[in-house]
């Protein structure tokens, strides 16, 4: 009994340890850093994939509420409030995306899953390197076609969304800041409003599925990785600029390709 509860501890010890490695990468770059996380869940702590991803969301749910007032200093909510028809037009997509995307994951045998969840990681790697600092200015369309377009790419963000875990900032702030013309801090705030509701549309999916009880049986886990996620990422806000995009952005793309070809491996 004794040896059980050490391992439990030591195990909630290294959750809480790679939860604040994970959130100050994350931090550095203005992400939650369930990408990175979702990798761990899988390659260091063992968990199957469909297991891996509802506790990567989860976890991501604690980290973007979390964010979204610690922003409001900067980015205040009547920024947000000001800027709601661009947040439902993402969300008319989002959250069918998500809804659909959850569907996707439990019914995927799980070689399958890892084989998706790789091919996601090489794609948030490139997206990571081409699409983050872009510059606001100019909406790419407007009138109906950008209600099109914003629809049509809240569906792509949430389906990904729910298949990795992850809130889908990386996805989000560039298509923010190039369709709608969004600066980019405040781009940051919108994800975030987009990205807690089509979150929680994709943990009632999920929750429908007994494997949704890998939460219950691993709350303690979940706990103390989600508390380590959000003192990192508040370290690693503090921090930014200090580490140049130059050299952290493609140091963080490689870290994700690696996690990638670990994961496509995984058996």
């Amino acid at each position: 009994m004794t040896g059980m509860s050490e391992l439990r501890a030591h195990s909630k010890v290294a959750a809480f340890g790679f939860g604040a490695l994970i959130g100050l990468l994350g931090g550095l770059i203005g992400l939650g850093g369930a990408e990175f996380r979702l990798p761990v869940l899988i390659g260091w702590f063992n968990f199957a994939p469909l297991a891996a991803i509802i506790l990567n969301k989860a976890m991501s749910l604690v980290v973007v509420a979390s964010a979204l007032p610690s922003r409001a200093a900067t980015v205040p909510f009547s920024a947000i409030a000001d800027n709601w028809l661009t947040v439902v037009n993402l969300l008319a997509g989002s959250l069918l995306g998500a809804w659909i995307g959850a569907g996707w994951a439990i019914k995927l045998a799980s070689k399958t899953l890892y084989r998706i969840i790789a091919g996601l990681l090489v794609f948030i790697a490139v997206v990571l390197l081409l699409g983050h600092d872009v510059t606001g200015g100019t909406a790419l369309l407007t009138g109906p076609a950008q209600i099109v377009a914003g629809v049509v790419a809240g569906f792509l963000i949430g389906v990904v969304a729910a298949l990795l875990g992850v809130a889908g900032g990386e996805l989000l702030i560039p298509t923010l800041v190039l369709l709608f013309g969004c600066d980019i801090k405040l781009a940051g705030s919108l994800s975030l409003a987009v990205s807690l509701p089509t979150m929680l549309v994709g943990f009632a999916r999920y929750s429908r599925d007994r494997s949704f009880t890998v939460l219950g049986q691993n709350l303690g886990f979940v706990v103390a990785m989600a508390l380590g996620s959000v003192a990192g990422s508040f370290i690693g806000g503090r921090l930014l600029g200090i580490v140049p995009n130059s050299v952290l952005l493609p140091l963080l793309a490689v870290i994700l390709l690696l996690s990638a070809i670990k994961v496509w491996r995984h058996e």
